[in-house]
């Protein structure tokens, strides 16, 4: 049975406490300096992007605390214990992520003709056994810069993803095994009902899982854009949860769309902090989390299609870069080419929004057949 009282007393007081926790966490950020440096002068494309200098980061931790703190008080069960526990694992390397990248030190990613080059004359036999063991995991790591990741101070993407399949492997375990649904490796799609992939659901899930983190990590570039997006997708969810009679699940969406109206009324341009990868890293995680226990992954095609046009673009644009030798967007992700084209920041937010809407309609839409 559906509370909608409950529900809307949820995303309220949700909202409540993010505005609560805003200016405390604003305050902290700016004592502990953790604010946004840029080490590739960006403004020599983009004359606003020096304005962001000096904004706090880690405001989603807004986002994190209200909603953890609203559903282990009042939405704590069997169905929101794993979505939550991987929504806190995500939240940890964020803030770890984003704490590196103010204090922490570069760490460069050696070619891999440099290390086979040392394996053959380095001085040392232990070095030289050192780093053909360590050649796989070197291959691995240059694998993600061919994709265009540049190394900076922070936690690196190739560990980023480990930890990301962990949280994958979690909700995996969890929706083939301990979720409780009929036919656990039943994937439902659009109109023909669905098929049942077996155990081909499990890095089905630690694929999706890993794919929506990144791809709302990636969004969480301009004032108002990845919380909006956000915005509509949880909101998207939470009307889909209701249709279903999921209640605990409706409660969670209900809880994060809260606290991203308190997040968003500081983060519209001229923003007073931004997300981070506390926030973006969390919120992605459990997004596709939410999908998986509605037992409608596919909807994210449609209500997360600008995140999942984000991605796309930045992974186009740097495999292009490392093998043609070109550039195919005037910079990725996509809402940086729409920026280099001449349109103002709150053009492209605004209209992303606008195609985030439109999508979500589809997904709502979809989720009939």
């Amino acid at each position: 049975m559906i509370d909608v009282l409950l529900i809307v007393s949820v995303f309220l007081g949700s909202s409540v406490l993010g505005f609560a926790l805003s200016i405390p966490i604003i305050s902290l950020l700016y004592k502990f300096k953790i604010v946004r440096e840029i080490d590739v002068d960006f403004s020599t494309l983009i004359e606003a992007r020096k304005l962001k200098v000096g904004t706090p980061i880690m405001g989603g931790l807004i986002v994190i605390l209200a909603v953890l703190l609203v559903n282990i008080i009042f939405n704590f069960n069997g169905t929101t214990k794993v979505p939550l526990l991987v929504f806190s694992i995500s939240a940890l390397l964020g803030a770890f992520d984003d704490v590196l990248n103010i204090y922490g030190r570069k760490r460069p990613v050696r070619k891999i003709s440099r290390i086979l080059m040392l394996i053959k004359v380095h001085a040392s036999p232990l070095m030289r056994l050192y780093y053909l063991l360590t050649l796989p995991w070197a291959i691995y790591k240059r694998l993600f810069f061919m994709l265009g990741s540049n190394p900076g101070k922070g936690i690196q993407a190739h560990e980023k993803i480990l930890v990301q399949a962990i949280a994958g492997g979690i909700v995996a375990i969890w929706i083939y095994y301990l979720a409780g649904f009929p036919v656990p490796g039943f994937l439902w799609i659009p109109f023909l009902g669905g098929i049942n992939i077996g155990w081909l659901m499990i890095p089905f899930v630690i694929f999706t899982i890993i794919s929506m983190t990144n791809a709302v990590n990636i969004a969480d570039g301009m004032d108002g854009l990845s919380a909006g997006l956000l915005l509509s997708s949880f909101g998207t969810f939470l009307i889909i949860s209701v249709l279903q009679l999921n209640m605990p699940i409706a409660l969670l969406c209900a809880s994060v769309c809260g606290a991203l109206i308190a997040y968003l009324y500081f983060n519209i341009p001229p923003a007073r902090f931004q997300m981070g990868d506390v926030g973006s890293l969390a919120l992605g995680t459990l997004l596709a989390t939410v999908a998986f226990a509605l037992e409608k992954p596919l909807l994210l095609i449609p209500i997360c299609m600008l995140f999942i046009a984000e991605i796309a673009t930045t992974l186009i644009q740097g495999i292009a870069r490392r093998t043609i030798g070109r550039r195919l967007f005037r910079m990725a992700p996509l809402h940086h080419h729409y920026e280099l084209k001449g349109w103002p920041e709150t053009k492209v937010v605004m209209r992303f929004w606008l195609f985030s809407s439109v999508f979500a309609a589809i997904g709502i839409w979809l989720s009939f057949y």
